[in-house]
């Protein structure tokens, strides 16, 4: 598959800078695998518009990742914490004035007293940085000085609103840099609803990473080196998946991370089963689902590798025409969007 066909036309006007005021009331579009035309719904219709499924979960918690400091040299300098190495010790990216070098010293809040202090260990591949933090207690440190990591199509700071909202109802698990934007449309409300309509909840942990943002740049799909990102799947949500497989009822993912750690589980075994670990399985056309069966997603950047992983699930014809009527209905685009279901005849009511 070329790169190219990742591509579409998006009016800038479309990428949405802020939440919707209530989460649920975001635009749906219903595309059916089996159909050509898509239909237009809300997220709180959701669950009318499935039979009664296992619904999984993301519950990773975006961590304030993004610090904003100087060096010792007295020059700015940013760090976007990607992963926890032990002891302190951080998978970071960096940026400054000039390429931040092993040996270079970074402070962050106040600079005559600052509250967390940073040493760069070594340069990995990738522009990647090994970083020593140093704090009275890092994590809380972190949590004072860091900011909330808003994408980069997100032209505006983040405010005080974002501290929430970029934050799903279902974040638990520290360690994301991205928010899994599927699951911001949920609330405690939509949750009630679904059970009481029959649908189950279950969840599921996935990191998202930095390399979420990163485009295709190769001429073809193949020859995408994809990112790792590390995930857990509950001995519970295991269960959960069994059980709806013996009952024929479907598995709906919220969201692409959750489409990825599930498929990841059931490669590795043959069935999703309990356990951790970490995934660079690049999902695209052609690739054979063995734990999903529809998709809540939100509508992703052009040359993604989340747009070609919608495609493998939608089909590539199908989705571009939803994204063409998504683009002429203007719906708005990315994390703080509106949503699509993807579902085939076993989804529906």
């Amino acid at each position: 598959m070329e790169v190219t066909d990742l591509d579409y036309e998006l009016p800038e006007r479309l990428i949405a800078q802020r939440p919707l005021e209530r989460r649920a009331e975001a635009r749906l579009l219903v595309v059916d695998q089996d159909r050509d035309a898509p239909d237009h719904a809300r997220v709180a219709d959701l669950p009318g518009l499935l039979r009664p499924s296992l619904v999984v979960v993301n519950d990773t918690r975006v961590r304030p990742a993004r610090l904003l400091g100087h060096k010792a040299s007295g020059g700015r300098a940013e760090l976007l914490l990607v992963e926890p190495l032990g002891d302190d010790r951080w998978l970071a990216l960096g940026r400054s004035s000039k390429p931040l070098k092993a040996g270079a010293r970074l402070s962050f809040g106040e600079r005559e007293a600052p509250a967390l202090t940073a040493t760069v260990v070594a340069r990995r591949d990738g522009g990647q940085l090994e970083v020593q933090l140093a704090a009275a207690d890092v994590d809380a440190a972190i949590e004072r000085v860091g900011r909330v990591p808003l994408p980069p199509y997100i032209r505006r700071d983040p405010d005080a609103a974002d501290v929430d909202r970029y934050q799903t109802v279902f974040a638990d698990e520290v360690g994301a840099v991205a928010a899994p934007t599927a699951g911001l449309h949920f609330t405690p409300a939509l949750v009630a609803a679904l059970e009481a309509a029959g649908h189950a909840v279950a969840r599921v942990t996935l990191h998202v990473g930095p390399g979420t943002f990163r485009p295709v740049k190769a001429a073809r799909l193949e020859e995408h080196a994809m990112h790792h990102e590390r995930f857990r799947v509950p001995a519970a949500t295991a269960e959960a998946i069994a059980d709806a497989r013996r009952a024929g009822r479907p598995v709906v993912a919220v969201g692409t991370t959750v489409v990825r750690t599930l498929e990841a589980s059931a490669a590795a075994h043959g069935e999703v089963r309990a356990g951790e670990g970490r995934t660079d399985l690049f999902i695209r056309p052609g690739f054979a689902f063995r734990a999903v069966d529809a998709l809540l997603t939100n509508f992703h950047l052009p040359r993604s590798t989340l747009l070609a992983l919608v495609m493998a699930l939608g089909g590539v014809e199908r989705v571009r025409l939803a994204y063409l009527e998504a683009v002429r209905a203007e719906y708005r685009f990315f994390s703080y969007g509106d949503a699509m279901l993807i579902r085939g005849p076993e989804s529906r009511p």
